[in-house]
């Protein structure tokens, strides 16, 4: 029993630790139903500061033509901007960063995420996308960072 509440309580950390996202565009790419989704993803912890993420989606024909039906390709892209006044909230400081948005790109074996490094040195937000995944690890990735100045400072 003990287990399964911290099981619970780990899975709400989880899920109250990630942005969601909210799709604002979807380019056809081509007649098989391929497309690039386009996600604005708002940093739950530092206010202010929006990511808009494009990734693939394989369409149903494409599916059907080269099989591997559950899964899509790791490529991404980011770019975060400051999007009103920032405010940071309790961020990982340790250069591993820190979890904002995550979505499964095949049922089990591969995920796409956005992580948030703190350049504080330079006072800076880093954002990378990037696919995780169980073994053969992707080099594809994107980066964008959100500089921390007040002009006139």
């Amino acid at each position: 029993m003990k287990i399964k509440h911290t099981l619970a309580a780990l899975t709400a950390s989880l899920i109250t630790t990630t942005a969601m996202a909210e799709q604002v565009g979807n380019v056809d790419v081509d007649w098989l139903g391929n497309d690039i989704v386009v996600e604005a993803v708002a940093d739950p912890k530092v206010k202010g500061v929006t990511c808009h993420l494009a990734y693939f989606e394989r369409g149903l024909i494409d599916r059907f033509q080269k099989g591997n039906w559950f899964e899509d390709p790791s490529n991404s892209s980011i770019s975060c901007r400051q999007t009103g006044p920032i405010e940071i909230g309790d961020i990982e400081m340790d250069d591993e960063g820190e979890n904002v948005f995550s979505e499964r790109r095949s049922i089990i074996f591969k995920t796409l995420r956005v992580k948030r490094i703190f350049d504080q040195k330079n006072n800076t937000l880093i954002y990378i996308s990037h696919s995780q995944r169980v073994q053969d690890g992707s080099a594809k990735m994107s980066m964008s960072t959100v500089p921390l100045y007040t002009p006139g400072q």
